[in-house]
């Protein structure tokens, strides 16, 4: 008993490391895309990061679920979370652009009170409690946008898209097929992406710069290397111990916005991200404790 206890703790203080170092990575990823931005769109970012990173996924895939990774039984599907996705990191891409790092952040993770709130219009049934959280969540949201003030600035409503879409993302994945695994949904994410952009981005291709190649395979290597740990995090330890810790992106996107472009959030942003984050601990927490009954 105590040996299968010790276990259970060793897989969730692993998975919490995964966590942390693929939220890293993605911050990191963000980080270099917010410098990319300066001269190329978000659509010709996303093709070469998921041309650069499709051998490395289609090699993990192959890895981790065998042959029976590659095949898709609902390909449609695909396509349509291939789109969500690259919506959502269009709209986080051009965010990062004009606001700092950490502020967009914070707005966006206001993702998980959307999930929670679609779930209850479309899928279940959702309590008063993490209802009352969804609100709190959103109110912190006007703490940083602060509609209809002086410093109010419309392009603090592309995290808010962004999140909204990423709700979408997230919950679409009930449409895959139950017999398809984790990996041929990162493997597939990354293809339908590729193909998609690639379809339209010789309308906004501009020439790669030669000393802009490293960043390239550096956003695909910490992009797709952030997303493994962060799924293999959730495969090795219990969900509701390792997605809090999805909260410490605030941290490195604070210090890496003051590290390389000298932002410092206001407080009035630092108070808004701490209303979200606790409205999004609490869901998750409420979450956890209705699973255990």
């Amino acid at each position: 008993m105590m040996n299968t206890q010790h276990h259970h703790q060793q897989h969730n203080l692993t998975g919490i490391v995964l966590m942390c170092i693929g939220v890293a990575a993605l911050c990191i990823n963000d980080a270099l895309a917010k410098t990319l931005m300066d001269y190329y769109s978000p659509i010709q970012i996303i093709f070469l990061r998921n041309v650069i990173a499709l051998p490395f996924a289609v090699i993990l895939a192959l890895k981790m679920g065998g042959t029976h990774a590659l095949r898709s039984h609902r390909i449609g599907v695909h396509f349509l979370r291939g789109f969500i996705w690259i919506t959502a990191t269009v709209l986080f891409f051009t965010s990062i652009h004009h606001l700092g790092l950490a502020e967009a952040t914070a707005i966006a993770f206001v993702a998980p009170l959307f999930i929670t709130a679609l779930s209850a219009l479309f899928i279940a049934r959702v309590g008063w409690r993490r209802w009352l959280a969804v609100v709190v969540g959103f109110i912190g949201v006007l703490v940083i946008v602060r509609p209809g003030g002086a410093t109010f600035d419309p392009v603090l409503l592309l995290p808010v898209a962004t999140a909204f879409t990423y709700a979408l993302l997230m919950l679409s994945a009930r449409f895959v097929d139950t017999r398809e695994s984790m990996w041929t949904l990162l493997l597939y994410l990354s293809t339908t992406s590729a193909i998609l952009t690639g379809l339209i981005v010789v309308f906004f291709w501009m020439p790669v710069r030669a000393e802009d190649i490293w960043l390239f395979i550096a956003i695909a290597l910490f992009g797709t290397g952030g997303m493994t740990l962060i799924t293999q995090a959730f495969r090795v330890a219990d969900a509701p111990t390792v997605a809090p810790f999805d909260y410490t992106a605030l941290i490195w996107a604070t210090g890496l916005g003051w590290f390389f472009w000298g932002e410092t959030p206001d407080v009035l942003t630092f108070i808004g991200a701490a209303i979200i984050t606790a409205s999004g601990l609490f869901v998750i927490f409420r979450e956890r404790r209705i699973a255990k009954n």
